[in-house]
This record gives C-alpha cells, structure tokens and sequence, in this order.
C-alpha cells in the first residue's frame, strides 16, 4: 500500500512520518513518496525519514520527488498539507488583518479568508491529478483552513475526501490524561464546524462523566498556536458545553487582539525562527529521532489522527472517528452539503456522518453564521468574484463592518492573494 504525502518538505512530516512507521504492519504500508514543490525543503526531510526508517529496521520504501504526478501513480491514500504561499504568505494573513482592527491568524478570520482563497485552486488542481492518476484514492486533507478546503474538496474535487485536524484527537487525549483514562475509552459528544466546535458531552468506558468534567473545566492547557485565554467558568456553565481552543478568538475577541498587537513577532515569524533550527537537525546526517522541538510546531496528536482515519478507512468494521465530512442531514438546520466536524463512522465501505442532536441556540447561531462565510469564501474562491469575497469577509463574525471588509480585501488583492474576474 502507497501513501503519498504532498508538502512533504513540511517540517511537520517526520511527526506523520514516525506513525506510518509504528503502524506500517497494521496498515500493510510498503511505500511513501514525499513530494514538494521546494526541493530545498524536501530532501532534509526525506533524508530524515530515511534515517527514522532505518533506525526503526523497517523496509519501507522512502521516494520523494518534484513531480505530483509521480507522487500520486498508484497511491492508496493521497495526504494533503499544503502552504501555498509559504511562511510569508502567512505573515501577510496574520498582519493584514490587523492593520484593520482584526484578529489575524491563519485559519480564522479575515487571515483564514486569504489563505482559503489562495489554495482552493491549488488543493482543487491536485485533485484533478488524484482522479487521474490514482483512481479510487481517498485525499486526507490536513491543509488549513480544514473544513473550508475540505468542502471545496467534497462539493468540487471528483475525490473521496476526508478533512481531518488534530484538535479532536487532542482533546479526547487530553480529557483521558485529566480522567485518568485509556484515551480508547473516551468518547467525545464533538460538533460543530473545522476551528469552531464545542463538546457537549463525555463518557469513559460508557459513563457519563460529563458533568464532573464540565464543573472542572479551567480552558487550560491548548495547542501552541492558540493563546491562552480562558474564556470563562460562566460561559462554559452558560453554555453548558466546553469550547475547544479555536473559541477563544469569537469568546474573547478583544483580549486576543491585544495579545496579538502586544507580540513581537507574528506566529509565522516565530514558526520561521522555529523550522530554521528544525531544518537543521535534518540535514544533520547523525540525527534521526524525531525532534523534541517539534512540539513547539504545534500539531500534536498530528499522526495518531491520520493514521487512525487511515486504519479506519482501510476497516470492513466500522470505527468512529471525529473528522471533517459532509453533512447529510447530521446536524438539523444546516445544509446537507456543508462540511461539518463531528463523530463519523469510517470503514472501507466508506464514511457515514453520525446523527446529531440538534445544536442548542446558545452556539448554533455562531456556527451557522461561520458556515455561511465559508461557503461564501468557496463560491468566491470557484468564481473569481470580488462581489463574493466582500460578501464574505462582511459575514464573517471576526470581520464585523463593511468598511473593514473592504478595507481588508483591497490589501489582500494588492498582494496578490486573489485575483477577481469582476
């Protein structure tokens, strides 16, 4: 079985990398191609994941290559994590916005808008190749802004598609450390959208612990790209649910925004600063244990999802996994064809999102919200229209004012980041 793995020169790769090695047998795993578009990026990291290999004794055969085509021929499974535009393109997400007023950051936002805009063509192109190439594969997109890139996938790629992040992993893995649980034994009652979803629910081993975890809850702890500002024991009992970390920008808008202005260095800076020594440790022939420094990237728990929806997908068994996938019905009052982030059950017959109980108005205001400026930035993104993308900046609730929205646009379309037909 193939995998391929496209933005292999990720500094992120090694961290997918060292799962596919521990679960090789249980996934029948006999070859990775790592591709890029950025040799210079790529071969450190394949480099290492050859030493990784070797180190672990394994036979997997290790390609990596420039060409998608050669990447995609033949693959089983085709793994999105994809950064059109690089770490600079990120800064510009994330300073734009506030020159304007606004929250900047990569996936929501205004910022989250721009690099939406930027890869939907891009993520839309290499499924094109996927169909071509390896049919019947399924893409496994982890490229940000998830659920957006991954609706456009669904609704336009021609591709079984599965939008996955590691925030759900992370906070079932989180609550079974506090419980003091097997993480197997957690289950999570998960909705909402991609960066916007709340827990609503809990049981270990089939019991209800919700109430004991909800009287607990501090909103400490988190990913190391989200600042930590807790929200609040009284929103939490108000809503009577546990906002994952994504919230905090809509929940405490003005305190992030303070905390953003007060930084001296952007977090793509800071993540630049950050691959420049991780890239190090890769060139460096003597190294091939995955680096503790990668978790200052963020991304923890990043394999253990991929891999997982993988063994899953791969199952006659059906296995239930929190992933981005099209709605259908699951959660009343939002179109069937919305990507939504919720309990899914995978196999190899394919993927069936999970009913849910309808979303209470304390938060789905918000949520639908949110969806209606996601769908909007897709319909933007597919048409090359200015008349969309202000649409959409102005529905989006980090946005707020028309004034702002146009402001912001005019900047993103200054620096290249959208070209419109209108």
């Amino acid at each position: 079985m193939k995998v391929a793995v496209i933005g292999g020169g990720s500094t992120y790769t090694p961290e997918l990398f060292e799962g596919l090695l521990a679960r090789q047998a249980e996934l029948g795993l006999t070859e990775v191609v790592l591709e890029d578009i950025d040799a210079a990026r790529l071969e450190p990291v394949a480099g290492f994941c050859r030493r990784m290999a070797v180190a672990a004794g394994s036979g997997i055969l290790i390609r990596h290559t420039l060409d998608l085509d050669q990447a995609i021929a033949g693959a089983t499974f085709v793994i999105t994590q994809v950064r059109v535009g690089g770490q600079q393109a990120r800064h510009r997400d994330e300073t734009v916005p506030l020159r304007h007023g606004c929250i900047g950051q990569e996936t929501t936002g205004a910022g989250g808008f721009a690099k939406a805009l930027r890869t939907i063509p891009v993520l839309l192109g290499i499924a094109a190749r996927v169909r071509e190439r390896a049919p019947g594969a399924w893409i496994i997109n982890f490229t940000n802004p998830s659920g957006i890139i991954t609706e456009a996938l669904l609704r336009h790629g021609g591709v079984p598609t599965v939008g996955l992040c590691n925030i759900p992993t992370e906070m079932r893995m989180e609550a079974a450390k506090a419980l003091g649980a097997p993480p197997e034994s957690v289950e999570l009652d998960y909705v909402g959208l991609n960066h916007l979803a709340w827990i609503r629910g809990l049981r270990v081993a089939g019991n209800d612990v919700f109430e004991q975890v909800l009287a607990a809850f501090t909103g400490a702890g988190g990913p190391a790209n989200i600042p930590q500002i807790d929200v609040g024991a009284d929103l939490v009992a108000a809503l009577h649910a546990i906002p994952t970390w994504y919230l905090r920008y809509y929940y405490s808008t003005e305190a992030v925004l303070e905390e953003l202005r007060a930084a001296p260095k952007t977090r793509a800076q800071v993540v630049m600063d950050l691959e420049e020594r991780l890239f190090a440790i890769y060139r460096d022939p003597s190294q091939h244990e995955k680096p503790a420094l990668l978790a200052e990237r963020g991304g923890a728990f990043y394999s253990r999802a991929a891999i997982d929806v993988m063994a899953a997908l791969l199952s006659p068994t059906p296995r239930v996994q929190i992933v981005n996938t099209l709605n259908r019905g699951a959660v009343p009052g939002l179109p069937d064809d919305a990507s939504v982030e919720i309990p899914t059950e995978l196999s190899s017959h394919g993927v069936r999102p999970l009913p849910q109980a309808p979303v209470p108005e304390e938060y789905f205001g918000l949520m639908r919200q949110v969806k209606g400026y996601e769908r909007l930035t897709i319909e933007a993104a597919m048409t090359r229209s200015r008349a969309k993308a202000l649409a959409a900046l102005a529905a989006n609730p980090l946005v707020r004012t028309a004034a702002k929205a146009r402001a912001i646009l005019a900047d993103i379309m200054a620096n290249g980041d959208f070209d419109p037909l209108d």
